[in-house]
Order: C-alpha cells, then structure tokens, then sequence
C-alpha cells in the first residue's frame, strides 16, 4: 500500500528576491486595464531597459511587464482592428508591411485578383482569407464582413 503525499511537500515554492519585490510595489504586476496603466507600464519598462545593471529579480519583474505591456499592445490593435472593415483591415495591414498592389498578388496567387479585391470587385473567399490571416499572423475572422 502507498502512502499518501501531503500537497505541500509536493509543492516546490519559490521565494521573490528583493528586488523583484521592490518593482512590484512601485508597478504592481497585472493586466493592464487602460491607457492610463499601459503609459505608466511603458514609463517603467523604459527606465528599467535603459540600466545595464539590473538585478536577477529586476530582469524577471522586467519580463513580466513586457509581456502585460503586449497583451495590452495586441489586444487594443485587435479591438481597433475589427471595427474596419475586411478591405480597411488588409489596406492597414499591406501598409504597415510595406507591400503593394504586386506583393499582394504574390500572397492572393496573381496581381490582378489582387487588384480585383483592392478596388471592391472582388469579395474574399474562404481560401484567400485563410492565406491572408496565415501571411499577416492575424485572425481570419478580421477579413469576414
């Protein structure tokens, strides 16, 4: 017959060090909730990667904080993004990649459908919105009117 294993000792705990700590009660650690926190999060990410000395603890804290700080970042393009509509979304999109009506032909399979879609002629299938969503790492839902 086994014995049974308290909860605890199967629990490894790890303890904050100091100034991991001290980051946390200037700049608690959460999501951030609006534009107001997001500011105050990039001010303290901004003082903290600029110092060469930074701590174990600092370092962690630091990391945190930049994956809250882009959560925030994707989820607010996310949000502005679905209030466009499908051509708007791939206009933004072509530009913030640099791409022209010929690149977009390369990713749609010819410069004319390319065209085509661009001046409203042509709607998105299924197919064309999959290949979109996969070349620009958005969702494919950002394309569906």
């Amino acid at each position: 017959m086994k014995r049974a294993v308290p909860m605890a000792s199967a629990i490894k705990t790890f303890r904050a060090s100091d100034s991991y700590l001290c980051c946390v009660r200037e700049f608690a650690l959460r999501p951030l909730r609006d534009e107001e926190e997001y500011r105050a999060a990039v001010d303290v990410l901004g003082r903290m990667a600029s110092r060469e000395d930074l701590q174990e603890g600092e370092r962690d804290y630091l990391a945190a904080l930049s994956r809250f700080v882009g959560d925030y970042e994707t989820q607010g393009r996310r949000s502005a993004m679905t209030k466009l509509s499908p051509l708007d979304v791939l206009r933004h999109l072509m530009e913030e990649n640099d791409m022209n009506t010929t690149d977009l032909g390369c990713v749609l399979g010819s410069r004319g459908l390319a065209s085509e879609v661009l001046n409203g002629k042509r709607g998105l299938s299924k197919a064309l919105i999959r290949r979109l969503a996969e070349k620009f790492c958005v969702e494919p839902g950002l394309f569906i009117d």
